[in-house]
């Protein structure tokens, strides 16, 4: 980083978030700072900062406790960097992120930081629902004095989802929202047969030979597969996290065996890999 006298200064790693803060600000910092840091803004940020959640999971997956620390580490820079960007724009800085996350935190649990002591699971969601609510009342307030529209005035009742939520997981908050006022199946047996009404319907688009068709309907068939892991209590997206993991294990099952006779997959036939591939569902 450049000192006031235009010496470069010597950075060292720090426990302390200033220290991070000053890095980021160094490396947004005109004329000195990093060209692709300086080019970036909210929205080419984003999706990194997406990435970086889903590297974070991916160490808890796998028990990564050292890959944790670091990829934790990636993620509060995403943090730091949008702080960063507001701050140049005079919008908040950082310091305002963790008044704000903090001020919520302490106001949400009551029961914790306040006078109420102790209370069941059941009274905390009642108490934390209220709160949200009363939340929800003051930033109609504010908005109103600032002369803006009042928050979801003529929102339907499936807005609010992210739409760049990871797609599965969109389906379920969807059909969450919609369930609140009795749009849904009663158990898991309904929707177990509408996934047998859209895999007839993928095939109907197939044997007529409507590739389009067929896409929109496989569409149809995950989100009625997502609906089916709702009512079954399993998250979707942990899910397939964990089939795409057994995939990998498996498939390298495969290599390995055929590299024991000194090739590879594409020099085997579509049986013999099949059949490398009931052995290592064996294992496990």
């Amino acid at each position: 980083m450049l000192r006031n006298d235009g010496a470069i200064e010597t950075v060292t790693p720090s426990r302390d978030i200033e220290r991070l803060l000053e890095i980021m600000a160094a490396l947004r910092t005109p004329g000195s700072g990093c060209p692709w840091d300086l080019e970036q803004d909210f929205a080419s940020i984003a999706p990194y900062t997406i990435e970086e959640a889903y590297e974070v999971a991916d160490a808890i997956a796998r028990e990564d406790v050292e890959d944790l620390c670091d990829e934790l580490g990636d993620l509060l820079l995403q943090v730091v960097f949008h702080a960063q960007m507001a701050r140049e724009r005079e919008l908040f800085d950082f310091g305002d992120v963790v008044t704000a996350i903090t001020s919520k935190m302490i106001r949400r649990h009551p029961h914790v930081f306040g006078t109420e002591g102790g209370r069941d699971v059941v009274a905390v969601n009642q108490a934390w629902a209220e709160i949200k609510a009363e939340e929800k009342r003051l930033r109609a307030e504010r908005r109103a004095k600032h002369g803006l529209a009042p928050e979801g005035k003529g929102e339907r009742i499936l807005s609010g989802v992210p739409v760049g939520a990871p797609a599965l997981t969109r389906a379920v908050k969807l059909q969450q929202k919609a369930a609140t006022v009795g749009f849904d199946w009663p158990d898991a047996g309904p929707v177990i047969a509408k996934i047998r009404e859209e895999i007839g319907e993928v095939e109907a688009e197939i044997a007529i030979g409507d590739r389009a068709a067929a896409g929109a309907e496989v569409g149809d068939l995950l989100f009625a597969v997502a609906n089916l892991a709702r009512h079954l209590g399993v998250d979707p997206e942990a899910a397939l996290r964990g089939t795409n993991d057994k995939f990998i294990h498996r498939f390298a099952h495969i290599e390995d065996a055929l590299a024991q006779q000194d090739r590879r997959p594409s020099d085997a036939s579509l049986d013999e890999m099949e059949a490398l591939w009931q052995e290592a569902k064996s294992f496990r």
